[in-house]
């Protein structure tokens, strides 16, 4: 979270010496290179998301796409040298801000654990793709906008735009949008379903900053469209909370599995997954084997200690791999590294070791 924080920062403070803090004919030439740096951000965090999340998240990678189309669009459209390429860049950006909404609203929706019905993504598509016909229509039909020109200003391509009488359809769009993400918030708090109250503010400043900077944008005649960088910053809020929520499921997941195990050897019942195989011959339980034991305890890495947590309640190897998300492979090397600092070879002998010194020492 502190990295989160600290690269929203910088970002904000970037922005501000590029576009606040200059004259305005730098300004202006200052533009393309925000939306630039933007879609450099965009597309890292795309890539970042798309190789580095273990679990693979539809609608996160949906919403990074969307957010690294919209700053394209906004990049090609500051460059443009004419009128087709400016209104090829508009509609680019307007492809990534139709479906944006709808990704930040399936997010917040299985952030908050909020059922709805499987059809409900697929109307919202269809909307979404009406939505972005209309949008794309100037220079084809006068129905979004009445009429648009070119003009370069400082080196800045922008289109001057009379709007036309379905333009409104897109501020309802977006409006419908937010309302239902703020009702979506407000309802899982009341219910409970979402985690904590901390996790419900940190979504509702992930949609109230896109409000805030469009109703200025809507009431403020700006120059750059800051909607390039608080979808950035709402994507990154968005994504900080899914991986929180996800470590606690998975922490709580262990600990479920460790009440069960325990409950089971309070009650003496067995499972076949979990039994042992004939005891060690108490012969080789010596002193200097469970000096070993209790010594390696001491030694063992965080991850380390969880595993052995989880061996000793007798959660399997499988459960294990899917509670800490990791390979067979991964777990392998650390119970080459457990093992060794225990002094024993393998699983059985560990927890006939642990049951021994429970029993003897108390432990």
């Amino acid at each position: 979270m502190k990295r989160l924080f600290a690269g929203t920062m910088f970002l904000l403070f970037l922005i501000f010496n590029l576009s606040g803090c200059c004259a305005v004919g730098d300004k202006n030439g200052s533009l393309s290179s925000i939306y630039g740096i933007a879609s450099i951000i965009s597309l890292l965090l795309l890539i970042g998301c798309v190789g580095f999340v273990r679990k693979k998240r539809f609608w996160f990678i949906t919403l990074f796409t969307c957010v690294f189309v919209v700053n394209a669009g906004y990049t090609f459209l500051a460059v443009s040298t004419n009128l087709q390429m400016a209104l090829w860049a508009n509609r680019l950006s307007y492809l990534g801000s139709v479906f944006l909404p709808l990704s930040m609203l399936m997010i917040i929706l299985n952030v908050t654990n909020i059922s709805y019905k499987k059809r409900l993504p697929y109307t919202l598509f269809c909307i979404a793709v009406a939505m972005f016909l209309i949008a794309a229509s100037p220079g084809i039909l006068p129905i979004y906008y009445k009429d648009v020109s070119f003009s370069a200003v400082n080196g800045v391509s922008t289109l001057v735009k009379v709007y036309g009488p379905l333009h409104s359809l897109y501020l309802i769009y977006l409006i419908g949008y937010f309302s239902a993400m703020v009702a979506i918030i407000v309802h899982a708090n009341k219910k409970g379903t979402i985690e904590t109250l901390s996790h419900a503010i940190i979504i509702a400043i992930a949609v109230f900053v896109n409000i805030g900077v469009w109703l200025i944008e809507q009431l403020v005649s700006v120059e750059f469209e800051f909607l390039a960088i608080s979808y950035i910053i709402s994507e990154l809020f968005l994504l900080g909370v899914h991986f929180i929520i996800t470590e606690n499921h998975r922490l709580r997941e262990i600990v479920k599995q460790v009440e069960i195990a325990q409950n089971y050897s309070e009650n003496k019942t067995a499972s076949p997954d979990i039994m042992l195989e004939k005891p060690i011959d108490s012969k080789i339980i010596n002193t200097e084997r469970i000096e070993i034991f209790v010594l390696g305890l001491n030694t063992l890495t965080p991850t380390e200690k969880v595993i052995y947590d989880a061996y000793i309640a007798r959660v399997t190897s499988k459960e294990i791999m899917a509670n800490m998300n990791i390979k067979e492979s991964t777990l392998k090397y650390h119970n080459r590294n457990l093992y060794s600092k225990l002094g024993v070879s393998n699983r059985k002998e560990l927890l006939e070791l642990h049951k021994y010194i429970k029993s003897v020492k108390g432990i």
